[in-house]
């Protein structure tokens, strides 16, 4: 593993990368990494904030547009399969059931690619993002689980390249994706893999802590926090204890108003549309759901084989009450 900071892995300090320089200063910007490139000018065409071209880049990466005719394309954007899905055996320190990172592992295993780019934990704080590029396998488990905060994951782009790395997987949020479609071409990789995940909103890693100030008195505690698909967040904590929390009582009108940013509040990709395959849920009947959308989607489904277990998602209940409630409440 090869990181922007040097972290330690087995009693030994992993190789340092040059650290990317500071973000440029940007009215709307969740710093995906880009503008702490050799071009930062590039912002002004890969940044989904600013002129984004969805339809455009989904018939790029996917050969097509969504239908909003067909099946649900109008909120999840184009897909070729929707799974309810979750590995047989569980990794320890996933999110979930670790899926998103044994696509990589796989990946990996297999020689598909030369590394991965991804986020760890911060050495001195386990919710902080780090980017990393990761070309051991074994050392994706170190990435497991939720981290909340910018991080500059695109930022790793560039010394990617200069270490030969031309075949690389990345697991990343919309934003960051929509950035690395945007600027696909003229990057150069010869193989490029994209695992997705969803995000509703984000917001600095700081920001995150208040915000588990608000959840428990002793918020270093915290381990584990997840939006669950019943809406309800879990915690669980160093004592091995855990707490459940309906969405409607969360503290959010406690929060400053700047907690989510102007970016989030107005994004329009949850569901990550422009990546490969995306890992993730949004309601739901207690499992996460796959979202198969072209054919390099469907290859790394293959790679898990009889590891994943696979049926076919329900469909019920109705959106307003629920994002009603939710507006009351902030």
């Amino acid at each position: 593993m090869t990181t922007s900071q040097p972290t330690r892995q087995g009693g030994s300090e992993t190789p340092r990368l040059p650290s990317p320089g500071p973000a440029k200063p940007r009215d709307l910007c969740t710093d995906c990494g880009i503008s702490r490139t050799d071009d930062p000018g590039r912002c002004g065409r890969a940044c989904q904030f600013i002129k984004p071209d969805y339809p455009g880049l989904e018939e790029q990466v996917h050969g097509r547009v969504r239908d909003p005719a067909s099946g649900d394309e109008r909120f999840f954007g184009p897909y070729r399969r929707l799974h309810r899905a979750a590995l047989r055996a569980p990794r320890d320190g996933a999110q979930w059931t670790g899926i998103a990172t044994r696509l990589a592992e796989r990946l990996l295993e297999t020689g598909a690619v030369d590394a991965v780019l991804t986020v760890a934990p911060d050495p001195d704080d386990r919710w902080r993002p780090v980017p990393v590029l990761v070309t051991d396998a074994a050392e994706l488990a170190g990435c497991r689980g939720m981290r909340m905060g910018y991080a500059p994951t695109l930022a790793l782009l560039e010394p990617a390249l200069e270490r030969g790395y031309k075949r690389l997987a990345m697991i990343g949020i919309p934003c960051q994706v929509y950035a690395l479609r945007a600027l696909e071409e003229e990057l150069g990789f010869e193989r490029l893999y994209v695992i997705g995940t969803p995000c509703s909103d984000n917001t600095t890693t700081g920001n995150f802590h208040e915000f588990l100030g608000l959840l428990s008195d002793e918020p270093e505690t915290i381990t584990y926090l997840e939006f669950r698909a019943d809406y309800h967040v879990e915690l669980r904590f160093t004592d091995g204890s855990r707490r459940e929390i309906p969405f409607l009582k969360l503290p959010i009108s406690r929060l400053p108003p700047d907690f989510f940013p102007l970016t989030c509040r107005t994004c329009v990709d949850y569901t990550n549309v422009l990546a490969d395959i995306t890992v993730g849920y949004m309601g739901g009947e207690g499992q996460q759901w796959l979202i198969e959308r072209n054919a390099r989607g469907a290859e790394l489904i293959a790679l898990l084989g009889e590891e994943v277990q696979l049926s076919k998602p329900g469909s019920a209940g109705k959106r307003a009450g629920s994002v009603t409630g939710f507006m009351k409440n902030t």
